[in-house]
């Protein structure tokens, strides 16, 4: 059975991008494209996704925002997730390593995205 990633990110560009080269690597994709419709998917899922690439700058509920909510939710807690965001300031990315597996800031490359996110995978 294919590991299934949920990315989470308001960019249309983001969403497809991402999840094409998820898709070409063998991963199943669950997109969203906030994170009310984030909530909303992982409520409908039976399975937790096995891992969760997650944007911060996003309207409506901020990815700090389903992190917290995440990790509230004894269903979901253990769901690892990397934050994938233009937030590149010191207090984001320290903030962020807090509360996630990984924080990787845009633009990222594509390979070590990917590298990132088997590593995570793996564990």
């Amino acid at each position: 059975m294919n590991k299934v990633i949920m990315v989470v990110d308001d960019e249309p560009d983001i969403l497809l991008t991402v999840g094409q080269m998820l898709e070409m690597s063998g991963y199943q994709v669950i997109k969203a494209k906030d994170g009310i419709e984030c909530i909303n998917k992982l409520n409908e899922l039976v399975a937790n996704p096995d891992l969760l690439l997650l944007d911060i700058m996003m309207p409506d509920l901020s990815g700090w925002d389903i992190a917290a909510r995440i990790k509230e939710n004894l269903a979901w807690k253990n769901i690892p997730i990397i934050f994938l965001t233009a937030k590149g300031d010191t207090m984001s990315i320290g903030m962020g390593n807090l509360a996630a597996e990984d924080y990787i800031v845009k633009p990222f490359d594509i390979k070590d995205l990917k590298k990132r996110i088997e590593k995570i995978i793996k564990k």
